[in-house]
């Protein structure tokens, strides 16, 4: 492969922000996806994860897609989504992620990814690393303009209401928020250079069992649970963000809970289990943690914690929630799904085929 920029490769990054930023900025939609580097070199192709790892044999129907649609040579960056109605689907997006050739053929065909560009980093013989993005965001546009699903150019606009307006709309699509670039910023590989504005809420939930931490006899998560429409006790996800010292409290602070056994607990049955499952409960491997060590020590489901989280996925948190405070006024059964806010649904398809996106510039 004879490209400007070659893999391995960082994508630039963003921080966190509380608040959507004003300035000179170019706002585009958060997609929830995979972080994608797209290298092509004529028949070459290779898809590089955020982290440098090659993403290349699970989407062998995006491979095909790059080497119709994109130029002959160029490297993208941008992210791999998945759609499923009128919203992105990243439970599905995981399951891609299979070590065996024959499941990754069939998923290709049964669950098709798409791509979704939004930095265009070298074209032909001439990388754009050095360029501001407002003019490698113009010819992102020229070089995609032909282009057809499953590949798509983000949205992008410089109108901070229109960004204020896609960050309430979009999530309702699955999107998870917004990012805001500096129009005057080279590309920076590695570097948190640009902003993300995300959605978080709290709820409360009831802490049902905890993992050590992989350092020693420490707190490294709390196990956190919801109660369903049946009256059942639902794993939803972890919090996990603790200082040492916090970790070491929290030792003492849940000992009166530790139940000698899982006799009695209401996640009893998932505690034996030795494979994943679909509703990925408590010691359950996965394919992502391979042999790591996911036991956990059960709690008597007495314990209420509020917590924030970003988004849900299917009936979990999308990602690691974080601990605010414990909630003994709070009883464990009022602890349901009914107290989460439910995104306003929005259709996919008016985003990805910009009807969503006006005001627009490219300039």
């Amino acid at each position: 492969m004879d490209l400007p920029i070659s893999p391995p490769f960082s994508p630039m990054l963003a921080k966190a922000v509380k608040t959507m930023p004003r300035g000179d900025l170019l706002y585009e939609p958060k997609w929830d996806g995979f972080r994608c580097v797209v290298f092509r070199d004529g028949d070459e192709v290779e898809l590089s994860s955020r982290g440098e790892k090659p993403l290349t044999r699970y989407f062998p129907e995006l491979v095909e897609a790059v080497r119709r649609e994109l130029p002959e040579r160029c490297v993208v960056d941008g992210e791999i989504v998945m759609p499923r109605g009128t919203r992105l689907d990243f439970d599905t997006l995981q399951q891609r992620i299979h070590p065996a050739a024959s499941r990754i053929k069939l998923l290709s065909e049964q669950t098709p990814a798409s791509f979704v560009a939004f930095d265009l980093l070298a074209l032909g013989d001439e990388s754009y690393l050095d360029e501001p993005l407002g003019e490698r965001r113009r010819r992102l546009v020229d070089a995609l303009a032909g282009a057809n699903a499953p590949i798509f150019v983000t949205p992008a606009s410089d109108s901070y209401e229109l960004a204020l307006r896609w960050f309430d709309e979009f999530e309702g699509a699955g999107l998870d928020g917004v990012i805001a670039k500096p129009r005057d910023l080279p590309y920076e590989p590695d570097k948190r250079v640009q902003f993300k504005v995300k959605h978080e809420r709290t709820c409360d939930c009831v802490v049902a069992g905890f993992r050590w931490h992989k350092s020693g006899p420490i707190v490294g998560s709390l196990l956190l649970g919801l109660y369903n429409d049946k009256g059942h006790l639902q794993h939803v996800g972890v919090a996990a963000s603790f200082t040492m010292k916090r970790r070491a409290e929290l030792v003492e602070e849940l000992q009166p809970y530790r139940m000698e056994d899982y006799e009695g607990h209401p996640w009893a049955e998932w505690a034996r289990q030795t494979e994943a499952t679909v509703d990925r409960m408590p010691g359950a491997i996965s394919r992502w943690t391979g042999k790591k060590d996911l036991s956990w020590v059960a709690l008597r489901p007495e314990l209420v914690v509020e917590v924030a989280y970003e988004a849900m996925e299917g009936d979990r948190f999308r990602h690691t929630a974080r601990f605010r405070n414990w909630r003994p006024d709070r009883t464990p059964e009022s602890c349901t799904y009914e107290q989460l806010e439910v995104p306003v649904a929005y259709d996919l398809d008016q985003i990805l085929g910009g009807s969503a996106t006006s005001p627009r510039t490219d300039r």
